[in-house]
């Protein structure tokens, strides 16, 4: 596989600022969700300007690169379940790309963005409960939990929509034409 010298200067340009960003979260606090979402669109960014395959290399080297240098690991794995769920929806727009003649391709795209996103989240919920909660939580917070994530989910994506579209749009064309 040959890469092109601008991609790989522009996905290196694109990792350091993903990792910058999960360090950043580290760094302040009170930013954290923001820092990191942010830096797994810059997934998203690789994935619609290169392919799915740089796309998962990109990833996978910035997980990587996030445990050698962040000081918070906890935050590089909240990272690695974004860019994973950023991944799992370009592949499955890209599946849906390839069938035009299939009917409710919307429909079947959210219920795809929901099954993906949950495959890494109720886990997660039940797994770390005791890093996340501290103590024993009820089953009505719990529930409460995993509905508020369906919820952070929909906010979640509709933040990286604009940004692919509106951000990034913008952007394109200064930065890789």
């Amino acid at each position: 596989m040959h890469v092109k010298a601008k991609t790989l200067a522009f996905g290196g340009l694109l990792l350091a600022l993903t990792v910058v960003f999960m360090a950043l979260g580290s760094v302040i606090e009170t930013s954290t969700l923001f820092l990191l979402a942010a830096a797994s669109f810059f997934v998203g960014i690789v994935i619609r300007e290169f392919g799915l395959r740089i796309g998962a290399v990109f990833y996978i080297a910035a997980v990587l690169l996030g445990l050698i240098t962040a000081p918070n690991k906890f935050y590089v794995f909240t990272f690695a379940a974004m860019g994973f769920y950023i991944w799992g929806i370009e592949a499955v727009w890209r599946w849906l790309e390839k069938r035009p003649h299939y009917e409710n391709r919307k429909a079947f795209f959210w219920i795809s963005k929901y099954v993906i996103f949950n495959i890494v989240y109720i886990p997660a919920v039940f797994l770390f409960r005791g890093l996340l909660f501290g103590r024993t939580i009820s089953d009505a917070v719990l529930i409460g939990v995993l509905a508020g994530g369906q919820i952070g989910l929909f906010i979640y994506d509709k933040a990286y929509e604009y940004v692919q579209a509106h951000m990034w749009g913008k952007l394109r064309g200064r930065m890789i034409g």
